[in-house]
């Protein structure tokens, strides 16, 4: 149960719910203790009035006694009904508010736990996979609610019925309770063992799901690999034999979990003989009458599935623990990015200054940035130019601060950035990653993704266009109203590019941060976006992070960038002048362009 304490919150917040739920179950259970008394007083009136009916059978009187004694039995009977009625009332009344109860604390968990998905940043994203994500937000929080709802209530069934019963059974005969109650501490124990087997099996089962369930979300996001490369048959065979292991585990859970109904018969059953026989010799000594055995024998079947639902809450309840675990795993992870002020809103310039910036990637412990330093005033564009793996996008990301700096600080309008609302940072740099992610959405509704506010279709087309992506949008059959699949998928890796430009755009940031977001358009449509951006980012800090030269930009700075250093700094004329990495580059390109 520690796994479980996390969600006594949500019980105290639905305290009422619960309350009131538990007070119906206690009245549903009173009407249901009632019934075996009312049999026993129909019972006990007729085997005392049967052999007075005997002696005026054949008589006028003899007709006007059976009258007398159906009419009794039908009142009985008639009561009987009654209280089945109030008992079924009552538990309906109990569904309405503890499973009510489950589904809502349920909601919240689920809120809770994407909310807290939100805040976790990007190197605990490299770290787990996305399949485990949904694994514990979906089957995990599934668990958790057979918990919070079924087994409460009937574990609250189970108490008022146990303290009820017994307390009727007491009433009547101690000595004959002690007989019918001696099987239950072996079923205490018997349970106590499984349970424990069930909890250990549980856990590794959740692992296998998360597993099976990461498998199953990599091969459809990669299925063009998948297709292209012919590997349908090896990723079934894999997923296949990943399913294999899950049901084993599964069905030697399944095993455990059969042992409990038999048993909880088992001792019910030997309840009940030992009820029959016990009371029967009562009786003969006339400490009870023969309805109390009926009386008895109902209240032993009434345990049946309180005692039998024993076993199955503790199943529940273990695997509910296992699954709280998983949970508690990820709710209990710390974000390594801090909100130092969430409600900051003031405006930026965009004058940016790193000053000797270094960074280790935490998991892996690559040093992708080795002392940079550079100053950008407000309104200056840069060009961060170098091979793969210079460092490139990690300053993207260290500017939007996905990660912290490792040594150093970065300077925003003279503040660290660590000292900034990390919301209103982010708010106002517009970023293209490398990596373009598209919604599985509308194309109006990605470009305007972008957007503070709600944009009007006019701005959306109007941003298309300056993306150089409206014509290839309006020519396809449902315009910006075409969803775009997954990830993009509809889409060409120059219309995705473009499209996530129209986004960025449409944001009207202060800060332009561009990663490579030019590489997969053709010459024409970039000098077309080159143009708008000569336009639109006279007054705005840019960074563009490439691998060509752009001539139609004028850059105040452009950096040279190798295995994480500054080899160049300076204008496009005085690094022409170096004769080092970016003059081989630029000759590199105009030998192509003229080719």
């Amino acid at each position: 149960m520690r796994e479980l304490k996390f969600l006594n919150q949500f019980f105290w917040k639905y305290r009422w719910r619960l309350l009131l739920g538990i007070i119906f179950i206690c009245a549903s259970n009173y009407f249901s203790v009632l019934q075996p008394q009312v049999i026993r007083e129909a019972l006990d009136l007729v085997i005392e009035q049967v052999n007075t009916y005997r002696m005026y059978d054949g008589f006028e009187l003899g007709d006007e006694y059976f009258g007398v004694l159906s009419h009794s039995l039908m009142v009985f009977g008639i009561i009987v009904l009654l209280l089945a009625l109030l008992m079924g009332f009552f538990l309906y009344l109990t569904r309405q508010t503890i499973i009510v109860m489950s589904r809502l604390i349920e909601y919240d968990l689920r809120e809770v736990i994407y909310d807290h998905y939100q805040e976790l940043s990007l190197d605990f994203y490299k770290r787990n996979n996305t399949g485990d994500l949904m694994s514990r937000i979906t089957e995990d929080v599934n668990k958790v609610r057979m918990y919070l709802g079924p087994a409460v209530m009937y574990c609250a069934n189970l108490v008022s019925t146990i303290v009820l019963v017994v307390i009727s059974m007491l009433a009547v005969s101690p000595t004959l309770t002690l007989y019918t109650l001696i099987p239950l501490p072996l079923l205490a124990i018997s349970i106590y063992y499984v349970s424990n087997i069930i909890h250990t099996r549980s856990t590794f089962i959740q692992q296998q799901l998360s597993k099976l369930t990461s498998v199953a979300q990599e091969v459809f996001s990669g299925i063009r690999v998948v297709k292209s490369y012919v590997r349908e048959p090896q990723q079934v065979k894999y997923f296949a034999s990943q399913s294999d292991q899950y049901m084993n585990m599964s069905m030697g859970l399944a095993k455990v979990d059969a042992w409990f109904f038999p048993l909880m018969v088992f001792m019910v059953g030997a309840a009940t003989i030992l009820t029959v026989y016990v009371g029967g010799l009562q009786v003969v000594a006339g400490n009870i009458s023969a309805g109390n055995i009926a009386e008895f024998v109902i209240y032993v079947n009434m345990l049946t599935w309180p005692v039998t639902a024993i076993g199955w809450i503790a199943s529940i309840v273990q695997q509910a623990a296992a699954s709280q675990k998983r949970i508690n795993e990820f709710l209990e992870t710390k974000t390594s990015i801090t909100d130092p002020a969430p409600a900051d809103q003031h405006d930026i310039r965009g004058e940016i200054a790193f000053e000797n910036v270094s960074f280790v990637y935490p998991d892996t412990g690559i040093k992708a940035i080795d002392n940079v330093s550079f100053h950008l005033k407000a309104g200056e564009k840069l060009a961060i130019i170098g091979r793969t793996g210079s460092g490139k996008t990690t300053v993207a990301d260290l500017l939007l601060r996905m990660y912290d700096v490792t040594e150093g600080r970065i300077l925003i309008d003279g503040k660290d950035i660590r000292e900034q609302g990390l919301a209103n940072l982010r708010r106002q740099i517009g970023y293209v990653p490398q990596d373009i992610f598209l919604f599985s959405d509308t194309i109006h509704n990605n470009i305007a993704f972008g957007a503070a506010e709600d944009p009007s279709r006019e701005e959306v087309e109007n941003f298309a266009r300056h993306a150089a992506v409206y014509d290839d949008i309006a020519g396809l059959t449902l315009g910006f109203d075409t969803r775009v699949g997954e990830r993009g998928v509809t889409l060409s890796g120059g219309q995705k590019q473009r499209v996530s430009i129209a986004r960025a755009l449409i944001k009207r940031p202060d800060i332009i941060l561009l990663d490579d977001c030019l590489s997969a358009v053709d010459t024409n449509t970039e000098q077309q976006i080159l143009g708008y951006f000569n336009e639109a980012l006279q007054d705005k800090t840019a960074i563009i992070i490439t691998h060509r030269i752009y001539g139609h930009l004028k850059f105040d700075k452009i950096i040279v960038l190798e295995d994480g250093h500054i080899a160049e700094m300076g204008t496009h004329e005085e690094l022409l002048a170096n004769g080092g990495y970016y003059s081989e580059i630029v000759e590199r390109q105009m030998a192509e362009e003229v080719e």
